[in-house]
């Protein structure tokens, strides 16, 4: 790629929030910090459980006036919902904005600004756009390119993670930006925290590659004959798998008697097992 690519993101919609409270409203809900958040800044977070499992994620975008919660478009009307009933007395407006959402990703980005947010999670996930003009430059993909652009990149994605299934940690959040874990309490922090203080990670998301088709969403990895984890969503040579830690290293994989392998990406260093 010799230019920057622009991707609209369909998959992804818009809330705005406002009003006096809407930074003390977040903060006691979500996983990221929103007292610090600046307008010109998005951060990356989900919404948890009370046990600690992902609903949601969700980037946080500062505006001058509020902030836009970039969410899964499937879910919005559910998390309108859930946030208003959170609101309680809080003086904070929660309404659905029909902003697009878009990515602009590759080599020569401008700097963000117009309605462009540099992606908080990688480097190489470039800027997120909302409501923002593709620069003339920019070659046009579509979601789907980005998303293998995602996956080259080793950051699992909401197909990975569906809803009250995973803990944040197991999907990289606490790689990825996405959990402070010196901003006090909310909802599912203790969960969080203590599997983060204790090294209780024995699971986590990480890219395999093999020849030919995708496997089966669900298929079993296997380490000779122990489950390793399971794939999760993919494309051809690609996918995502949730693989137990203690069971992948130099242990030769298959998936479907194929040979798999781990490609651990540089941003997520080698743990130690927690068996």
């Amino acid at each position: 790629m010799t230019g920057p690519a622009f991707a609209p993101l369909p998959s992804r919609a818009l809330i705005r929030l406002s009003g006096p409270d809407w930074r003390g409203f977040l903060q006691g809900l979500i996983t990221q910090d929103v007292d610090t958040l600046a307008p010109g800044e998005a951060r990356f977070g989900g919404l948890l459980t009370p046990q600690g499992r992902l609903i949601w994620d969700l980037f946080v975008v500062g505006l001058d006036d509020g902030a836009f919660i970039d969410i899964a478009a499937e879910h919005r009307a559910a998390a309108i919902q859930r946030l208003t009933m959170y609101r309680l007395r809080s003086k904070v407006q929660i309404l659905a904005d029909e902003a697009p959402v878009a990515a602009l990703y590759g080599d020569g980005l401008p700097a963000p600004g117009q309605g462009w947010f540099a992606d908080p999670r990688l480097p190489g996930l470039g800027l997120r756009g909302y409501g923002a003009s593709a620069p003339p430059e920019a070659v046009v993909r579509d979601e789907t390119a980005y998303e293998r652009h995602r996956l080259h990149l080793g950051a699992p994605g909401p197909a990975d993670w569906g809803v009250e299934t995973t803990y944040p940690i197991e999907a990289d959040f606490d790689l990825l930006a996405g959990i402070d874990f010196k901003k006090g309490c909310f909802v599912g922090q203790e969960t969080t925290s203590r599997m983060k203080r204790r090294g209780q990670i024995k699971t986590r998301m990480l890219p395999i590659v093999f020849e030919g088709p995708a496997p089966t969403p669900g298929a079993e990895v296997l380490a000779g004959d122990l489950r390793a984890g399971e794939v999760l969503s993919g494309h051809d040579g690609r996918a995502m798998a949730l693989l137990r830690l203690d069971r992948i290293a130099d242990a030769a994989l298959t998936v479907d008697g194929r040979p798999v392998r781990v490609d651990r990406p540089a941003w997520i260093a080698s743990e130690p097992v927690t068996g």
